[in-house]
């Protein structure tokens, strides 16, 4: 891959990176309920979880997904089941406070890690994306392992470093969370049930 066409998908994979979606949410969550040291977890999950996609398309997967109605449609639900659960429980969790103090020792970092990496591989959007939009900036005349290196870790050091930025700006208005209380959950936890109810819907 040539450094212009290096740099043309590194503005892409940033611009994807910061629409919204449920791993940018999952971290701007976790940042306030546990700190963005704790979300390290989540979004390490995250950053497994867009590395195997794009490993999936770059290898023709996500070809066939999108050929493929019926298992485009059970990923589809799949996806949306586990956003809405994760939104209910998002949605059940204590309001941010000294309430919280059990739920933080109790969350452990594995289990935020499998929440990110579920997040990622089972979001369609992703999917679709890698399959239709990274074949272009593979050079059939390069070796294809070497692109799908640089191509991976590109985007998931951008996508680690926006969603450090946004659990770490949620931990700093942590103060304004505590005042809301348990709305900041609800809030947060119907956009994930929106989103997990919207997936199927999708064309």
């Amino acid at each position: 891959m040539d450094p212009h066409t290096w740099l043309i998908y590194s503005v892409a994979a940033l611009g994807l990176s910061l629409s919204p979606g449920p791993n940018g949410l999952l971290a701007l969550t976790h940042g306030a309920l546990y700190g963005w040291r704790r979300t390290i977890s989540t979004i390490a999950g995250g950053a497994l979880g867009f590395t195997v996609l794009i490993a999936l398309s770059l290898f023709g997967i996500g070809a066939l997904l999108q050929s493929t109605l019926i298992g485009l449609t059970v990923l589809k639900l799949v996806g949306g089941a586990y956003l809405i659960w994760l939104g209910i429980q998002v949605w059940r969790a204590p309001p941010i406070g000294d309430t919280l103090a059990p739920v933080l020792q109790s969350s452990r970092r594995m289990v935020l890690f499998r929440q990110g990496a579920l997040s990622a591989v089972t979001n369609p959007k992703g999917i679709l994306f890698f399959a239709a939009f990274l074949p272009q900036f593979v050079d059939p005349q390069r070796e294809l392992l070497l692109q799908f290196v640089l191509m991976a870790a590109t985007f998931v050091v951008i996508e680690i470093i926006t969603e450090l930025c946004l659990a770490s700006l949620a931990q700093r208005i942590r103060p304004w969370l505590q005042r809301v209380g348990q709305r900041f959950n609800q809030v947060c936890g119907g956009l994930f049930i929106a989103i997990g109810l919207a997936l199927p819907l999708r064309n």
